[in-house]
């Protein structure tokens, strides 16, 4: 094999075993048997294998993504290769200068300040200090900490921490970018900085390896995907092909999981009862129960009730609310001109959406009957229902909600052409 085509990353057979002692005793029982089992020298502890007879190569140039659970090794690969853990078995090789950015603050002193935090750093990246002093202002410049950055870093916020440690990373010509999952942190305005950042030193041939939990964000910046599942390969390839994999079995786990979940006991109801709510079922466009959709999915959220007596005009509503309590709506069958006259006995209402416009999160819907006379509760179920919304329904992956909309576009000058349009959102 050519130097030309030499893989700049290597690992063969490499496994990681954490040795650790289990959590302090907490009865009187546990501490009796604790502190025998110390007497006789045979203190508890048990083995935690991160990594398994893991084996991979990173090319030069190449972008590769990790991707998996919480506790499925991925940070603890990323600390191989950046030479922080050394395998229990197995060879890690590494050709070239690696930056690393793998927690806030690793590398700073706390006491010093954001100047001094970064020549320290980047002497430890492999920096001489002229070349420190040659890229100082763009650095500073790069992270926009301005009179920040003589501050002592032990009063940064996280955001300011991600900003100074990034600016360095990219800054000292690294030939190979580790990353986990630090751009999570700071604003979004600095977090797309930073990606744009990304694509440039990819663009230069810089070697990117990275962790993210957002799956658009490893489909944006990396060609290659590895899926890690306790420690071992569970898919590796181009990244669409693993990414949609993973979605699919992440999107079954989900789905398992409010499945099991009892409505019952999570929410608070009140009311005369005299219209009471019986059921409510979220459906799919097939009329299926389902609680896992994309965007622009068809969503019928289904109400069944029991009218205990003939109660005139009542007033049928809801409201979906996102996981962090930010309100979406509240409609009603009063406010849509919905006639029911007299209702008595069982019945259904339905509130359809034929393209659901929520982006990725998990929202919470209130269903509730009230009299269209006066503000008296019939039955109210609050926040008593959830659907989730995933990636892959469409293009946008920030803020609320897809907008109905098209982009327009039209070059000025003698040699414009006709105006082109180009949908948008689809």
């Amino acid at each position: 094999m050519s130097n030309a085509i030499q893989p700049v990353v290597s690992l063969r057979n490499v496994s990681k075993r954490f040795t650790y002692t289990p959590d302090q005793p907490r009865s009187v029982l546990e501490t009796l048997i604790h502190t025998f089992n110390r007497r006789l020298g045979r203190a508890p502890h048990q083995d935690l294998w991160a990594v398994k007879d893991l084996s991979f190569d990173v090319l030069p140039g190449q972008s590769l993504g990790l991707i998996g659970r919480n506790g499925s090794g991925k940070s603890t690969v990323l600390k191989l290769i950046a030479r922080i853990l050394r395998p229990t078995q197995g060879q890690v090789m590494v050709r070239g200068r690696v930056s690393a950015l793998l927690e806030l603050g690793a590398g700073f002193h706390p006491d010093l300040t954001g100047r001094e935090n970064i020549f320290l750093n980047a002497s430890v990246l492999g920096l001489q200090a002229a070349d420190v002093r040659r890229h100082y202002d763009e650095i500073v410049e790069f992270s926009e900490l301005g009179e920040f950055i003589n501050m002592p870093v032990k009063h940064y916020s996280s955001g300011m921490y991600m900003r100074l440690g990034f600016s360095v990373a990219v800054h000292v010509n690294p030939n190979i970018l580790i990353i986990d999952e630090i751009l999570a942190v700071g604003d979004q305005a600095f977090r797309m900085k930073c990606v744009d950042r990304i694509h440039a030193l990819k663009n230069q041939g810089v070697t990117i390896i990275l962790i993210s939990h957002e799956i658009e964000t490893v489909r944006r910046l990396c060609s290659d995907l590895i899926w890690l599942e306790h420690g071992e390969v569970r898919a590796a390839g181009a990244t669409e092909s693993v990414a949609s994999e993973y979605t699919h079995f992440s999107d079954e786990r989900i789905g398992a999981q409010m499945a099991h979940q009892d409505d019952a006991q999570a929410f608070r109801r009140w009311g005369t009862r005299e219209v009471e709510i019986t059921a409510v079922r979220i459906l799919n466009a097939a009329g299926n129960e389902q609680t896992i959709f994309r965007t622009g999915d068809a969503i019928t959220l289904e109400m069944s009730y029991e009218a205990h007596r003939p109660v005139p005009e009542p007033e049928f509503g809801l409201a979906i609310f996102r996981q962090d309590g930010v309100h979406l709506n509240g409609p009603n069958s009063r406010l849509a001109g919905l006639e029911t006259g007299v209702v008595s006995g069982r019945g259904v209402v339905r509130y359809r959406i034929d393209s659901l416009p929520l982006l990725p999160a998990l929202y919470q819907v209130t269903m509730a009957i009230y009299s269209s006379r006066s503000p008296e509760a019939y039955d109210h179920h609050d926040r008593a229902y959830s659907f989730r919304v995933i990636g892959g329904g469409n293009t946008e992956i920030d803020g609320l909600l897809e907008l109905p909309a098209v982009w327009e576009w039209q070059p000025l000058g003698a040699a414009a052409a006709e105006p082109t349009l180009s949908a948008a959102d689809a």
